[in-house]
């Protein structure tokens, strides 16, 4: 697959082009090429749902519900962007060349450039004599294992509230660690979640007829899950068998992380409702995605501008905050409520607005 694409395929791409290179790497494990030939009716049966699909190779013609063609070629503006996800919603695509076709996950992309601009947000909340300290500490936080694209899917932080990112960022502890140091013993308490940044373990656990290794862990790798999700004891223990250096997460912690707050959601119409009574509609995506299918009369901050923003927007003003899965808008509005904003958030943002104008 990865003859076919690399990371300069990558970057023509929105929003995809705005990640680090750490990140684009970690996404082509994760994205998958189709073809199609000439003619073909592209997109049956729901084929878009739950995914960006990107126009890589060839042309082909997409038509609106609004009764508007649109004959899309590879490496045009259009092509930038993923199809299907803008308004008005399409109702038919037929390839007018052979085509390719890059297709990622929706919520995987999503969360990957949420995580991405979480490396890049303005902390006012520090001193300016701390926040050269702050930024490095958060950098080395998102470039570690614990944030990869692949425990971003499969690990408890799939399911964490976007919200809690900035809070989680704080409260993750480096420690170093020592050859033949016992981290987590069989049959004690759950305490931690670790995530090994350097240095290499052992994951053990007793027998019959001894201790018998279960696996070996790397720098990357992570422990202890099962303490932030359960009350049961340590089934393993992990021993280092080099010097290192841990990140870990409190039991406590997580569990309160993983605990939605409290914002205000409204649907589409609701929120139409607001903007007409004078609202503000408040679109915190990157200004690619901003400028190709923003809604109208919205501005743009994106999240890792909003601490900048709260200094200067109205406190009389009501915001109605959006993106595009509502997991950005969620980390927004948390951060301008704790200011003191009147701000409501999209529900599950702008993906049910595109579906419901399909149906």
């Amino acid at each position: 697959m990865h003859d076919a694409l690399d990371i300069r395929t990558l970057l023509a791409l929105e929003p995809i082009s705005c990640l680090s290179p750490a990140r684009l790497r970690q996404l082509l494990d994760y994205c998958q090429m189709e073809t199609a030939c000439a003619g073909s009716k592209l997109f049956q049966s729901d084929a878009l749902s739950g995914q960006s699909v990107y126009l890589v190779k060839g042309s082909m013609e997409v038509a609106y519900v609004d009764g508007n063609h649109v004959a899309m070629h590879a490496g045009s503006e259009w092509a930038r962007h993923p199809v299907g996800k803008r308004q008005p919603a399409i109702c038919s695509v037929e390839a007018l060349t052979d085509v390719q076709l890059l297709c990622v996950d929706d919520e995987l992309l999503d969360q990957v450039v949420t995580w991405d601009q979480f490396a890049h947000l303005d902390d006012a909340t520090h001193p300016a004599d701390q926040a050269g300290e702050t930024e490095q500490i958060v950098q080395r936080l998102l470039g570690s294992g614990m944030f990869s694209a692949e425990n971003l899917s499969n690990s408890p932080f799939a399911r964490l509230p976007s919200a809690n990112i900035g809070i989680l960022l704080k409260r993750i502890e480096a420690v170093v660690v020592w050859d033949k140091e016992v981290i987590v013993r069989e049959g004690d308490a759950g305490d931690y979640y670790y995530l090994i940044e350097s240095g290499r373990a052992r994951v053990s656990r007793s027998g019959v007829d001894g201790s018998q290794v279960l696996a070996e862990l790397k720098a990357g790798d992570v422990f202890g899950e099962e303490a932030l999700l359960t009350d049961a004891k340590r089934n393993a223990t992990v021993t280092m068998t080099s010097n290192g250096v841990l990140l870990r997460l409190k039991q406590a912690d997580f569990i309160e992380l993983m605990q939605e707050p409290l914002l205000h959601k409204i649907s589409y119409q609701e929120a139409l409702d607001k903007v007409s009574e004078g609202a503000q509609w408040l679109d915190v995506r990157l200004a690619p995605e901003f400028h190709y299918d923003k809604l109208p009369g919205a501005i743009n901050i994106p999240l890792h501008d909003v601490r900048k923003a709260v200094a200067v927007l109205s406190k009389n003003t009501h915001y109605v905050v959006y993106c595009q899965s509502g997991r950005r808008s969620s980390a927004v509005a948390f951060i301008m409520a704790q200011a003191g904003y009147t701000v409501a958030v999209l529900e599950n943002g702008l993906w049910p607005v595109a579906k419901s104008q399909q149906q």
